[in-house]
């Protein structure tokens, strides 16, 4: 009943409802998904050496397996998060076009 009430003019009850579950549910996971990113990147060691670079070697083991290391694993799932993190948004603006 109170979903009458609160739902635009041309909008059945059941149509409101599926509305805010859905947007409700991508601003959850909008929500965590940056907060999981945010994690990652502060796990990350950062790419620049400061003095450091002027005269330490830059070739390291990890360094020729790449692929396999931790610092390799946080960037990708980085890149993963923040993928979602872009796909959420633009279902959020799609649903609220669509809800007009």
């Amino acid at each position: 009943m109170l979903a009458n009430l609160l739902a635009p003019a041309g909008m059945s009850e059941t149509e409101w409802v599926a509305y805010l579950v859905i947007t409700i549910a991508c601003l959850v996971l909008i929500f965590l998904t940056a907060l999981i990113t945010i994690i990652l990147v502060l796990f990350q060691k950062s790419n620049s050496d400061g003095i450091q670079g002027i005269t330490a070697s830059s070739e390291t083991f990890f360094g020729k397996n790449k692929g396999k290391s931790v610092e390799s694993q946080l960037k990708k799932w980085t890149w993963i998060c923040l993928a979602v993190l872009g796909v959420l948004s633009v279902v959020v603006y799609i649903v609220n076009l669509l809800a007009q």
